[in-house]
């Protein structure tokens, strides 16, 4: 573990939550802000820190000086974006803030632990073997808030609840058109290909007919 000080009052502390917690026990701080990283390398955290723990020492400076106008407009500059957002950028946000959230509350996703629940493996490290499936390319996931989240209807449970075999191959084609969201947004959508019905239902049952579909779909980009 390893600490920041810093001479405005705040210092930040980089660790495991035990190593952090018996640092806090000491502390004689009177408020505290915690963020957590899961599987982050340590030094990527560390960067990251030393990065967050500059943009707040410059907005508490920015803040102490807040009676002056001068100090607002200074926070106004940090704070907003250095250029105006146009509304065809506002409107894609937005929509795919919907596409997520449609995503995330569908209840079709699992995380590491969850899965490994449903397989049956060590409690020690339940996260191995679904990592390693995602290293494979065996199953893709989305990410979200750091957390990693896995494809429920992708996992067969005559098969103990492996990944289906198919699913490689489909993340293999669209290797290059696209990521995990992409993928998530692809087999929730109705599909014409498949007469309307969506990817992800299909997939354990008819796995060569979503295969096809998503060569389909790679095709029709490519050839727009």
């Amino acid at each position: 573990m390893s600490a920041i000080p810093v001479s405005s009052g705040i210092a930040t502390l980089v660790g495991t939550p035990k190593e952090i917690q018996a640092r806090l026990n000491k502390s004689q701080a009177d408020r505290v802000l915690a963020m957590t990283f899961v599987h982050q390398q340590p030094g990527v955290v560390e960067t990251l820190t030393e990065n967050i723990m500059n943009m707040t020492v410059s907005l508490l400076e920015v803040l102490r000086e807040r009676q002056e106008q001068s100090s607002l407009e200074r926070l106004a500059e940090i704070m907003l974006p250095s250029a105006p957002v146009s509304p065809t950028l506002l409107k894609e946000a937005a929509m795919l803030i919907q596409a997520r959230k449609a995503v995330l509350e569908s209840g079709d996703w699992l995380t590491a632990a969850e899965v490994a629940g449903l397989a049956g493996f060590s409690a020690r490290n339940p996260s191995a073997q679904p990592h390693k499936w995602k290293k494979q390319q065996q199953i893709f996931t989305i990410q979200h808030h750091g957390i990693d989240y896995y494809p429920a209807w992708a996992l067969a449970a005559d098969t103990g609840f492996r990944p289906c075999k198919a699913l490689a191959e489909i993340i293999k084609i669209f290797t290059d058109s696209k990521d995990g969201w992409g993928m998530a947004y692809w087999f929730r959508a109705d599909n014409s290909a498949l007469g309307g019905r969506r990817p992800q239902d299909l997939l354990l049952s008819s796995p060569e007919q979503v295969i096809e579909a998503a060569k389909d779909e790679v095709e029709g980009v490519e050839h727009g």
